[in-house]
């Protein structure tokens, strides 16, 4: 297992509670889970580094636990309890030099120390739909749900947050503006935040401006934004949304730059390449897509067998195609996949067979419906 699961490029939770890696290069994809015992608590919601090096991966699940992953030897070396099913899912995970961060949909953002029992709990709001960390500054998380604006938190002083988001003015009905945040990324070696709502709306907020306000506010489409992610350049942004629309914004106009096509459900993970003009997306249609943001083309299309919930995508160079994906499925090997016994003992149906019965109940019908009329005749 240490083998398959070090070159796996591309990291993927599903529903059904399976971490899947996946080699774009070598056209493989793995299932590390315990098959004995999986269940539907297991759903996996986020996935994130638990290491600089990109050596194991922290997989937190609908039940409330936290696995670690090791990608070197290919095997879960470590589950943590933190926090209940009834508190709702995780919402975000994140590491420290020494302390792991957890926030789940009640607002619960908890700093787990390691060698200690103690543990920092900060209350964020409710109704929270995503918590990143700032990858400048490791100490500051921001979180965001439904009518729980952006907030941004200093985990060493953990008493109020340092910025807090100010709604938008009312509309031209002078009505309030809802708000629903559904993700948000720091953008490098900046103090700027980029959100995405649940109202089809890209927000960049600067907590270094005097105005607690977005200094700048585009629209996507008509549906609620689900994920985005930043490119290398950092000067657009790649949004998705429930309708499996994907979208480049400029953050400098506000304007949409292309649009990325191939997908046919709700877009639940999205993931662009630290360093490669590459994103991964993920969702309902249980396919992993690698689409290029230079053309706008399909790199790779992976089926994956279930709805997928997750991306995370390692720093590691990928490969690019030398033609896009013209709408075939790769041929993927995917080994320790799900259990099939199921289908397996199904009878088979012979289709001759079927459509012989068929046949001979309609001869029956009609031979009823003529002795019908030639009674009426008699009569």
């Amino acid at each position: 297992m240490a083998d398959k699961s070090q070159v796996c490029s591309v990291w993927v939770g599903s529903e059904t509670g399976i971490l899947k890696g996946v080699s774009l290069s070598k056209k493989q994809a793995f299932n590390f889970c315990e098959m004995s015992c999986l269940s539907r608590d297991q759903e996996v919601c986020v996935l994130g580094w638990g290491d600089q090096h990109e050596t194991e991966v922290l997989v937190g699940s609908v039940n409330g636990t936290v696995k670690t992953f090791s990608t070197e030897k290919g095997i879960f070396t470590e589950t943590r309890q933190c926090g209940e099913s009834t508190q709702g899912r995780f919402t975000g995970l994140a590491v420290t030099d020494s302390a792991l961060i957890t926030c789940v949909e009640t607002g619960l953002l908890r700093v787990w120390k390691e060698g200690s029992t103690d543990t920092v709990e900060i209350n964020a709001g409710t109704n929270v739909c995503r918590m990143r960390q700032n990858p400048s500054q490791r100490n500051q998380v921001a979180t965001g749900g439904k009518e729980n604006g952006l907030k941004v938190w200093d985990l060493e002083r953990p008493e109020t947050p340092i910025f807090t988001s100010k709604n938008v003015r009312n509309d031209w009905l002078d009505l309030r503006v809802p708000e629903w945040v559904r993700d948000m990324v720091f953008i490098p070696d900046s103090n700027k935040i980029v959100t995405c709502t649940g109202h089809h709306q890209v927000r960049v907020y600067d907590p270094a401006s005097p105005q607690r306000r977005p200094v700048l506010e585009a629209h996507f489409g008509e549906y609620p934004l689900t994920a985005l992610s930043l490119p290398a350049n950092q000067d657009s942004v790649v949004v998705g949304n429930t309708h499996g629309e994907l979208a480049i914004l400029d953050l400098r106009k506000g304007l949409v730059r292309g649009c990325l096509k191939g997908l046919a459900g709700g877009v639940r993970g999205l993931q662009c390449h630290p360093s490669l003009p590459l994103v991964a997306s993920c969702g309902l249609d249980r396919f992993l897509r690698v689409h290029s943001l230079e053309d706008r083309s399909l790199q790779h299309k992976v089926y994956l067998k279930s709805r997928l919930n997750c991306v995370l995508l390692s720093s590691k160079d990928l490969e690019l195609s030398s033609s896009a994906v013209t709408g075939d499925v790769e041929e993927v090997k995917e080994e320790g996949g799900e259990v099939d016994e199921v289908w397996d003992t199904m009878e088979m149906i012979n289709d001759q067979a079927k459509k012989r019965a068929t046949e001979e109940e309609e001869a029956v019908v009609t031979g009823v419906e003529k002795t019908t009329k030639k009674r009426k005749v008699v009569k």
